[in-house]
């Protein structure tokens, strides 16, 4: 009788604990990932280059590149450097635009990648996704999943505090995100795959439930494991279906419509899904979901952002344009202004402003 498995893209590597990053060279050499210690490390003028002073000493075959920012422009860019090299991997060693930049790199020249995210503001940080600027806005493009993670919890409680906050909200909209699936598969008969969906509802509730705050390291490493778990359950879909909805649309919508006053992705997508979860009917899990945002400092209403009543209206309205072909509760619903308008007048009064 044959033996059926099924190979799930994942991390070699996934090493979250405080004092991570000081071992990274070692981890590298251990798991025969770059037993040479040549290293192509992609980096930020900012957080980076501090983080570069203290753990060059310990990889002495490794090349630095300073990356610029998020454009596909950069990503090309250091491309080209790397391919000039003879590295065994690439590093990128920062906030989610450098590892994006590193991600798409290291596909370009064929190399894996090892993210060391300084930040957890979002999920990232393991997916099989790259998403940078380019000249029509902002693309996604598919890359192969980072053959080892390291999140030092002691770097991430350097960061601003906001960014750990963003990545609460990304990992929360799990739950928002898999209803829209099973929603999808009772409505349209889309496909679900149950291990993604079960990897990312577990990652979300994970965090949703725990106690804790962004203070405790039990927290932080709940979290960190909830963000690299939402990105493997996208490979093992192989799409974002797993943590991306109607939250993620409304997300979308925001940065599409109000480019240059956009929140924070993961802010975006914790009000986002919130509000998802009221228009589906799951009045209480829409108030418990705002309340637990809410102690968390995230906002769960648009003018906690900047954005009035009829901003967050005309961008849920316009949310199902994000994503053509994606079914959610918005497109099962179909809204008109008036019926957004009165939703969210009720959605206001259950949750308190």
């Amino acid at each position: 009788m044959p033996v059926l498995t099924r190979l799930i893209p994942s991390p070699l590597v996934v090493d979250i604990r405080p004092g991570a990053l000081d071992d990274l060279a070692c981890v590298l050499a251990d798991e025969r990932i770059s037993h040479s210690g040549r290293l192509a490390v992609a980096v930020s003028g900012g957080s980076g280059a501090k983080l570069r002073e203290r753990i060059s000493p310990s990889m002495p075959g490794a090349t630095w590149y300073e990356v610029g920012g998020g454009t596909l422009d950069d990503a090309v860019r250091l491309a080209s450097d790397i391919k000039a090299g003879h590295y065994d991997a690439v590093v990128g060693l920062g906030g989610g635009k450098i590892i994006d930049c590193a991600k798409f790199a290291a596909a370009r020249v064929g190399l894996p990648l090892v993210a060391v995210p300084t930040n957890l503001a979002h999920d990232g940080l393991c997916s099989p996704v790259a998403t940078l600027d380019n000249d029509a806005g902002r693309g996604s493009y598919g890359v192969p999943n980072p053959i080892a993670v390291v999140i030092d919890l002691d770097v991430i409680r350097e960061a601003p505090v906001r960014f750990v906050r963003a990545g609460i909200g990304d990992a929360v909209s799990n739950i928002s995100a898999i209803a829209d699936w099973e929603l999808a598969n009772r409505v349209k008969g889309e496909r679900i795959d149950g291990l993604a969906a079960a990897m990312a509802r577990q990652a979300g509730e994970a965090v949703l439930r725990h106690p804790g705050g962004i203070g405790d390291n039990g927290f932080l490493q709940v979290l960190a494991e909830a963000l690299v778990l939402s990105g493997i359950a996208m490979s093992v879909s192989g799409d974002s279906r797993p943590s991306s909805g109607a939250c993620h649309e409304i997300n979308h919508a925001f940065d599409l419509l109000y480019p240059k006053r956009a929140a924070a992705h993961g802010e975006q997508c914790g009000l986002g899904a919130a509000f998802a979860m009221w228009l589906r009917g799951a009045h209480e899990e829409s108030a418990y979901m705002a309340e637990v945002l809410r102690r968390h400092g995230l906002p769960v209403l648009p003018d906690e952002i900047g954005f009035t009543t009829d901003e967050f209206v005309k961008a849920v309205e316009f949310a199902p344009e994000t994503r053509p072909g994606r079914y959610t509760i918005l497109e099962h619903l179909d809204l008109n202004t008036e019926q957004i308008k009165d939703t969210y007048t009720d959605y206001v009064k259950a949750i308190g402003s």
